[in-house]
């Protein structure tokens, strides 16, 4: 209860402050055609993907999203930063803003004064019931995307899809996507899981009418930092680093690169370091350690983020049987490479592109992409 009352009265206070922004900014965003992602997996490589779209096509593009941020453990920006950026943008000279929104952003009213004319919502599966308590109120916190927007772009897959559907305004026009069918696509591309990013950002681009520019970016997309990023070396086995910190994401990867062996080359192995972060979603981590253990033939669970909360405590949550503990995180990771053979295939998941880890209350500079380049250098 008194959760609940501190939480509405921090909303409110992002509410008013929002506006004040809005109001000192002069409503910047009223001169944008502004496109909206949010979604639990895929919404930055969505956003890329739009975004690299549209620039294609000649158009004026600006991206705000996770990756083109601080690299550190933020949502959206408030509303002082938010609104300072949607005004540089508009004096730059842009039309067009692809915008990445999370659940929190949306919940905490950091979105005031922003009209958002496409709203794509990827999925909703398993994640931040730390903050929204249970899904009910983490579907609702993303519903919220979706009002006083021209189009919604849902995914007809996702369990969620009909009840999001009966959350738009009459006027809305609902656009359904699913799977992409077309196998052209670049390597930072591969996976089921992002055909369905490829429909979405193909289905924005179908409104805009720019779809001839659909299949040139997704057969040259470069991908997004420390999404399904490869390190390479010049070493005899594949590393590769990913974001994956939801039960949905890390399955996604895990089956994807499991898929990628050569059926005839049984003994090569998937070797997996992954944590889960402190203080945050405790019940999403016996289904990330289960899904570890049905994927991965050797496992190295470590530091991810703990915060203030034991190690102990995480881990026993994990529940990783067969797992390796190691609590370095860099240690972890020369382990990983350590036990390498040619063939193999190491998977650093849960940081993807951020550039800080914290332990008690302190943020440290952390790379795991860094990581993975001097383990590496170590076998040499």
């Amino acid at each position: 209860m008194v959760s609940t009352i501190i939480r509405n009265i921090k909303n409110l206070y992002h509410l008013v402050t929002g506006w004040f922004y809005v109001i000192y900014y002069g409503f910047p965003a009223r001169s944008l055609r502004i496109i909206g992602v949010t979604g639990t997996d895929g919404k930055t490589t969505t956003s890329h993907l739009i975004y690299e779209m549209l620039k294609a096509a000649g158009k004026k593009v600006a991206l705000i999203s996770t990756v083109s941020d601080t690299g550190f453990h933020v949502t959206n920006p408030d509303a002082r930063q938010l609104q300072k950026m949607i005004r540089e943008i508009v004096d730059g000279g842009f039309e067009f803003l692809v915008l990445e929104i999370t659940s929190h952003g949306l919940d905490q009213n950091r979105l005031v004064g922003i009209g958002i004319e496409m709203a794509v919502i990827t999925n909703i599966t398993h994640e931040h019931l730390d903050y929204h308590k249970n899904m009910a109120n983490y579907r609702q916190a993303k519903a919220k995307i979706l009002h006083n927007t021209h189009y919604a772009i849902l995914n007809s897959d996702d369990p969620s899809f009909t009840w999001l559907s009966n959350q738009v305004d009459r006027v809305t026009k609902i656009v359904p996507f699913t799977k992409w069918p077309d196998s052209r696509r670049s390597l930072a591309l591969a996976g089921d899981y992002n055909r369905y990013n490829i429909a979405a950002a193909a289905a924005v681009a179908e409104i805009l009418e720019i779809r001839n520019w659909t299949l040139e970016v997704i057969r040259n997309f470069s991908g997004v930092p420390g999404r399904m990023e490869e390190i390479k070396l010049g070493q005899p086995f594949r590393a590769i680093v990913d974001f994956a910190h939801t039960p949905n994401a890390l399955e996604q990867v895990l089956s994807t690169l499991k898929k990628s062996f050569d059926s005839a080359q049984d003994e090569h192995r998937l070797i997996l370091v992954f944590g889960c972060a402190g203080l945050r979603d405790h019940s999403k981590r016996p289904l990330m350690g289960k899904i570890a253990v049905n994927y991965a033939d050797k496992i190295i669970v470590t530091a991810e983020d703990p915060r203030t909360e034991k190690l102990d405590d995480i881990y026993k949550d994990i529940a990783a049987v067969g797992s390796l503990r190691e609590d370095d995180r860099q240690k972890a990771i020369n382990m990983a490479v350590k036990l390498a053979k040619k063939g193999d295939i190491v998977v650093v998941t849960g940081k993807g592109h951020e550039k800080s880890i914290c332990f008690g209350t302190t943020e440290y500079p952390w790379s795991d992409q860094e990581a993975v380049k001097k383990a590496i250098k170590m076998l040499k």
